[in-house]
């Protein structure tokens, strides 16, 4: 099947609560003929955007191939939560790679939630950045780590924006009575995806960037100049950066190997009043709870409870979204028991086996950066600023990314389907224990 199509409407937004809400953009046209071009940059996501933005802003002569619209993919879908550190927490990282290595990488993971409270900050961004996530322990024997946890981060990595909430302020902050406590996070925050996607295309646009659209790339090769393919055109540049994540496709079967796109599934609730709202989740906070398949959750300016959670891999779509993200959201907020459902919509993202960015050098002028597991609001924005600067020269931040140990998915790209879904569903089991 292909992902571009299969739920989607070619050139058309999902039918999402963002979409719905969003300033657009008018179409971009497809590209015609030959183009050349310093950089091309593949995918119109967080990734390739702040990629395009950020050579365009260095002198670069810059052009952006999106396959549907700008933002269209997980960019423009998911939760909107900007997480501080990486995909994994730094225990995890001291052990995978080193207390010197998981220093660094905290150090770029701070760096990309600063690039987007910047970035928001742009008049031509029209989003605002909230403060604040909630870690909220669904298992009252998660707590002790999140209260060592944050005292660990303020002690030994210098990091005072994060506290332990007990079972009583955790309760007052989100009203459910299905968490133990967890951490407060004031270094994060959450913010409308697809507002800022399309922010950063204006602000491409506006630096240069020749941006298109239904321009689905055949294939990249190898080359001085490299050549990128599409129906109808072919692009010739120094250097190709490939950002599409859950939606390479065959374009790369080593990267495909490594990135494994999943589904995941969001609802907007009608709204509510801003009293209760306040008695839902308090002060405009946002929520990940600790499940494997994690819940997320924060509020709408307009007073609407967009919900995320559920994953599926295969690559259709469920036929009711909204009846199977219900479930654990009437589970977390009982009291919300048949609220009504506006929106709800799937997305796809990419995937990897230990979590963390997939970075890599494909040949001397092509770079692939994905992988972004759910945490790619922040590092993909981030991932852009770094191939532009490995592209200028300088790939020290590049270099402490595509360090971390990667494995393939067993059975390649056939097999990892029925491979994970076996795993997911001994997870799936394990939260409810």
């Amino acid at each position: 099947m292909d992902l571009l199509t299969v739920n989607d409407t070619p050139g058309q937004y999902p039918s999402s609560y963002y979409a719905a809400m969003a300033t657009p953009l008018p179409p971009f046209s497809p590209p015609q003929g030959q183009i050349d071009c310093d950089v091309c940059v593949i995918g119109g996501g967080f990734m390739g955007l702040s990629t395009a933005l950020n050579l365009a802003e260095r002198g670069y002569d810059v052009v952006l191939l999106e396959a549907q619209r700008v933002g269209f993919g997980a960019s423009g879908r998911n939760g909107g939560q900007v997480g501080q550190g990486q995909r994994l927490d730094q225990d995890e990282l001291e052990d995978l790679v080193g207390k010197d290595h998981a220093r660094e990488l905290w150090t770029i993971a701070n760096q990309s939630v600063d690039l987007v409270r910047r970035r928001a900050a742009s008049p031509l961004v029209e989003a605002e950045f909230a403060d604040g996530i909630i870690h909220a322990d669904h298992r009252k024997r998660f707590v002790p780590h999140s209260k060592a946890y944050a005292e660990r981060l303020n002690s030994e990595y210098g990091y005072d924006k994060i506290r332990f909430i007990d079972r009583e302020e955790c309760r007052h902050l989100v009203n459910s009575p299905e968490y133990h406590g967890g951490t407060l996070d004031m270094g994060a925050g959450h913010i409308d995806p697809l507002q800022y996607a399309l922010g950063l295309a204006r602000m491409a646009q506006a630096a240069g960037v020749r941006i298109f659209e239904q321009a689905r790339v055949t294939a990249v090769n190898e080359g001085e100049p490299a050549t990128v393919d599409l129906a109808g055109a072919q692009v010739r540049a120094g250097h190709v950066v490939m950002g599409m994540n859950g939606y390479l496709g065959k374009l790369n079967r080593r990267v495909a190997g490594r990135v494994m796109p999943i589904n995941n599934y969001v609802v907007a609730t009608a709204p509510m009043s801003a009293e209760q709202q306040e008695d839902i989740l308090r002060n405009n906070h946002a929520v990940a709870d600790s499940k494997f398949v994690v819940n997320y959750f924060r509020f709408s300016p307009d007073h609407r409870l967009l919900f995320g959670g559920t994953e599926s891999y295969r690559y259709k779509f469920p036929s009711d979204i909204a009846g199977k993200v219900r479930k654990p959201l009437e589970e977390i907020f009982p009291q919300l028991k048949g609220i009504e459902i506006d929106y709800a919509w799937g997305g796809t993202l990419g995937i990897t086996m230990n979590r963390m960015p997939h970075f890599e050098r494909l040949s001397g002028n092509i770079l692939s950066l994905s992988g972004f597991s759910g945490h790619g609001v922040a590092m993909a924005s981030l991932a852009g600023e770094i191939a532009a600067e490995t592209i200028a020269g300088q790939a020290e931040r590049f270099d402490i990314m595509a360090k971390v140990p990667g494995m393939p998915f067993p059975g390649g790209p056939a097999l990892r389907s029925p491979l994970l879904m076996a795993a997911m569903l001994w997870y799936s089991l394990r939260d409810k224990l």
